[in-house]
């Protein structure tokens, strides 16, 4: 297997990536690199965890860095458009430390927060600019930014791009970048417009294309569960959110996200949510805690809308829980995606109601899994489950002053959590039974990290979590069980 340097990276980026853990290239990487550090225009094709990050970081710092071209107030050289604020400060994450080691500058400019900090870093000069389309496009009218120095631009997720309605101001952006510069688009598929932006604005493209088979190999189950009513329903959600390791669970609304995410919190099982009613620093502050090791002050549960299903990479989810089946099968996959990265296993577990049995055989059908409908029984849970972690007591957190008892304002977390007892249930293994069924998956590592709070040496520490854009905060104790260290794997 081909090093970077076998490549033709540079030996100061390769050290970067080594320094991390990477030494050998993906896939895409060993076929994409040579024609990018080249200079040609490039699509490629691959889904999540394919090591797309990466393939397009190196070329553009790289081809940058040797540049004759200076840095100017508002005119950046490089340009990554990214369809998600959470895939913007990831893609951000992989490119600094790259660009810092050749003394370039990098910024994120994505709506939700602030425009002030991005207009200051503009104005004080960057390289590299990674952003989301609408703030870009908000800047460029005001007369913050200018593309007509863009010497290469990348186009990130462009099958998302469209999802999201975002190819005009796509097809806007890039039309103000100059006509000879480098262009990489990277997509999995090339449908609903996606093929006429690489026509348009890719010239003499080469083309490369991942097959599931260079993927890093991860092995997926797939169950599909039915449950009896909605109060069963509610309880093996419970189940399913009460394991060791980390797990996302799916709903198909941003009040579902945040309501199960409090409920799961009230029930002893630690959660936060993610969804678009989230500001920036609360969506930020959340999958850092979801990101991190609970031995650390982290959660394992994440309760999410679609908004996490593309763009967010977070290391050892073991378990992905489509609580609402989603409504087409490309969200499927992309929820699913979750799990199984970098060579780990993972589960895709979909619950579903009598009523709801056709629309899911079709979604299945749509995403050519073929799995069976299976009645849940504590068996199946058991297997799910495997060993529970230990149970958080909530108690309302403590006053500011140190008289008169604090009243509950509607949306505010819950207080400092004390320990409950082991709380451990049944562990053991069953067979997969019947309905399962195995896929591929590969990864990326989030690089966030939560913010917590001091406390003394050999006592437990509270970490703070937001449940919603405008409500307090909520307290959440440090649980004994511990987890597994998330791994460092290479490529997204």
């Amino acid at each position: 297997m081909p090093s970077f340097l076998d490549l033709g990276v540079p030996a100061v980026l390769a050290d970067v990536l080594a320094a991390d853990g990477k030494t050998d290239a993906f896939a895409i990487q060993r076929d994409t690199l040579p024609d990018s550090l080249a200079g040609r225009d490039l699509l490629g094709r691959g889904r999540t965890g394919s090591g797309k990050t990466i393939a397009f970081a190196l070329p553009l710092v790289a081809r940058l860095s040797a540049s004759s071209s200076q840095r100017r107030p508002g005119r950046p050289r490089g340009l990554v458009l990214a369809p998600t604020r959470e895939l913007a400060t990831q893609i951000a994450a992989t490119i600094s430390p790259l660009a810092t080691a050749v003394g370039m500058r990098v910024t994120t400019v994505f709506g939700g927060v602030s425009q002030r900090p991005q207009e200051q870093a503009l104005r004080a000069g960057v390289d590299i600019v990674i952003a989301c389309p609408g703030r870009l496009e908000d800047l460029m009218k005001q007369g913050v930014a200018s593309l007509d120095a863009v010497e290469i631009a990348v186009l990130d997720e462009a099958d998302h791009m469209a999802d999201l309605g975002f190819l005009p101001g796509v097809t806007r952006i890039l039309t103000a970048t100059p006509k000879n510069g480098q262009r990489l688009l990277f997509s999995a598929t090339l449908d609903r417009g996606i093929d006429a932006l690489a026509k348009r604005f890719l010239h003499d493209p080469v083309s490369h294309e991942v097959d599931e088979a260079s993927v890093p190999v991860g092995e997926m189950t797939h169950r599909v569960l039915i449950a009896a009513d909605a109060d069963a329903k509610k309880r093996l959600v419970e189940d399913l959110a009460s394991g060791l390791g980390r797990r996302i669970l799916f709903t198909r609304t941003k009040h579902q996200a945040k309501k199960l995410a409090k409920q799961l919190t009230s029930a002893g099982i630690p959660s936060v949510d993610l969804h678009g009613n989230l500001g920036q620093n609360a969506r930020e502050r959340n999958l850092a805690a979801f990101s991190a090791d609970p031995a650390d002050g982290g959660v394992r549960v994440l309760v999410a809308t679609d908004v996490a299903a593309r763009g967010v990479h977070v290391d050892d989810v073991e378990l992905v829980v489509h609580v609402d089946p989603p409504v087409e099968h490309k969200a499927y996959l992309h929820r699913s995606g979750r799990t199984a990265r970098a060579g780990a296993a993972g589960t895709v577990v979909t619950l579903v109601l009598p009523e709801q049995r056709r629309d899911v055989k079709d979604i299945l059908r749509k995403a050519q899994i073929a799995v069976g409908l299976e009645d849940v029984t504590p068996a199946i849970v058991d297997e799910l489950v495997s060993e529970r972690a230990a149970k958080v007591k909530y108690v309302p957190a403590a006053p500011s002053q140190p008289q008169g008892k604090p009243k509950a304002k509607s949306g505010q977390g819950r207080g400092t959590a004390q320990p409950a007892g082991s709380g451990r249930g049944r562990s053991g293994r069953g067979g997969r039974g019947a309905g399962a069924q195995s896929q591929s998956g590969g990864a990326q590592r989030d690089q966030a990290q939560p913010r917590q709070r001091g406390a003394g040496q050999g006592r437990r520490t509270a970490q703070v979590y937001s449940t919603s854009s405008s409500a307090p905060t909520a307290s959440q104790g440090r649980s004994r069980t511990g987890s597994r260290r998330a791994s460092r794997p290479q490529g997204s």
